[in-house]
């Protein structure tokens, strides 16, 4: 990082202020875990790019404009852009690289000492990143790039280069990782323990993070279900952002209930759902419970989960590494993508034209009725739910409004009255990350929804189309693994429309 440093300061004569970071899945959630638990505060502002979604990149640098009220060319001199990608075919990273060297290429900032990526030789991002002089960097310290994404945190330079460039103390995080043959066996016994609990159908873990950690959800969500979801016989779900809320479960003693619960307890430390642990203890639901010391690291915690995730598949015989159902999603998302740009426009692709409409938008916002979703639902025999956006829902006010909608239809139409658990979050960032275990395992009800009106970017060149593909992809491969999956399409994000899938909701839950 020192090298960094210098090299910038070298060509534009400033630190590095900014740092954008362009990954999916793997590559990128250790990232914002670091950035959510705070310990990128020392750095520069740290900007995930993990859409394609050409709103996502305008609000990163709407942002820094605000933030520095400086100009354009002086903000890009100063900002680091580290492209990720483990997989020979990850576009994304390659899509949003591209926009950003146009930003630079049209301000009149040399971008050589701006950019550096990691990846596999002769992947699309070395393709697009070497001719351009950009730096390459191995994302192993052994000089090789073995290591999947999921897998790269804690240890690898992908995980090690922003908490270096926030000053943190490497020393001590890297020690952090060193577990005692006590906590190996403490993990691979809770591996053993959650896979017989999967075994009895109890698949869902409902996972209770202290308050120092509570960010660590989406990550840790990641590394097991991305890992363990291929099985069509047995799969993993990781519920995570709730409260312990037993009026939302079946009983413990219900053929029905499918939850197992894990506490991550940090010695003296208040935990925010002690209360609830003890009413799960005290109901007889199945919980463990797993103890770090007070002054552990976070890097203790995720190489202990890593250890966790190895039995598990160990003793389902399975091989953890591979993403076949993410695989399936992005190449049918490269031919949605060739389908548009041959005919003229993603409208004009098959996929499109094959999105569920009613005659007319529900209330001229949602393009199906309450009445149709709710039919659609009553014959699904799913067990749990996704509610995912193809947008933004964390750096725009809309998108963060949008993703209070949708906590509010999880709540009333899938937890309180069906007892299922949902996750909610962005696409394409979960397909990159959890979804292999919705296409690979199943058992989900999926909605995705997309805004029909799109954001670009125009000073970056950069248009909706892949973004829109890849909606199109994710219900696809859904139904080609013959998965339940609604996708709905809403006019746009205005708080009028949002209001209107808020009712949109309301009356669906009213149908039951």
């Amino acid at each position: 990082m020192e090298a960094v440093r210098a090299r910038l300061q070298q060509a534009h004569g400033t630190p590095p202020r900014f740092l954008i970071w362009a990954g999916m899945g793997g590559s990128i959630e250790d990232k914002v875990l670091y950035h959510a638990a705070g310990l990128l505060k020392g750095g520069p502002a740290f900007y995930a790019l993990d859409s394609t979604d050409p709103g996502k990149l305008k609000a990163i640098i709407h942002d820094m404009q605000t933030r520095s009220g400086r100009p354009l060319p002086e903000i890009l001199r100063s900002t680091l852009v580290i492209g990720m990608a483990m997989g020979m075919t990850s576009y994304e990273p390659v899509v949003n690289l591209q926009k950003l060297a146009k930003l630079f290429d049209d301000n009149g900032v040399a971008s050589e000492a701006n950019f550096l990526y990691m990846t596999l030789d002769g992947s699309l991002l070395d393709q697009f990143a070497g001719p351009r002089g950009y730096t390459r960097v191995p994302l192993q310290p052994d000089q090789r790039n073995s290591t999947a994404g999921r897998h790269s945190s804690p240890l690898t330079r992908g995980s090690l280069y922003p908490l270096a460039l926030a000053n943190n103390d490497l020393a001590a995080w890297i020690a952090g990782t060193f577990l005692s043959p006590e906590e190996v066996a403490a993990a691979l016994r809770l591996g053993a323990f959650l896979h017989q609990q999967g075994v009895a159908g109890r698949d869902q873990i409902t996972l209770l993070l202290p308050k120092s950690w509570s960010a660590a959800g989406v990550w840790t969500k990641q590394d097991f279900e991305e890992s363990l979801g291929k099985s069509e016989a047995l799969g993993l779900k990781i519920v995570i952002g709730e409260r312990v809320r037993p009026r939302h479960y079946q009983r413990a003693d219900d053929p029905a209930q499918h939850r197992v619960f894990l506490a991550i307890q940090r010695k003296g430390e208040a935990h925010p759902e002690a209360d609830g642990i003890t009413t799960l203890r005290h109901d007889g639901y199945p919980l463990a419970v797993a103890t770090f010391d007070a002054g552990a690291p976070l890097s203790r915690y995720m190489q202990f989960i890593h250890y966790v995730v190895f039995a598990i598949g160990y003793l389902r015989d399975m091989n953890f590494v591979t993403q076949p159902g993410v695989e399936l999603y992005k190449s049918i998302a490269a031919e949605i993508f060739e389908e548009a740009r041959q005919n003229g426009g993603i409208e004009h692709t098959h996929a499109w034209s094959k999105i569920p409409r009613d005659k007319e938008p529900w209330e001229g916002v949602v393009s199906i009725s309450p009445k149709r979703y709710a039919a659609l639902l009553s014959r699904s025999k799913a067990r749990y739910a996704e509610l995912t956006f193809f947008g933004d829902l964390r750096y725009t006010p809309e998108g963060q409004a949008l993703r209070a909608c949708l906590d509010r239809a999880a709540n009333r139409v899938f937890r309180m009255p069906r007892k299922m658990p949902v996750d909610i979050y962005e696409g394409p960032a979960m397909n990159h990350s959890y979804h292999e275990m919705i296409i690979g395992h199943g058992g989900c009800f999926s909605t995705v929804l997309l805004s029909v009106k799109q954001s670009r970017f125009a000073a970056a060149g950069y248009d909706p189309d892949y973004h829109m593909a890849q909606f199109l992809a994710t219900k696809t491969a859904l139904e080609r693994r013959h998965r339940d999956v609604v996708a709905l399409t809403i006019q746009d994000t205005s708080e009028k429309s949002l209001e209107t899938l808020d009712n949109f909701f309301r009356e669906v839950a009213a149908l039951g």
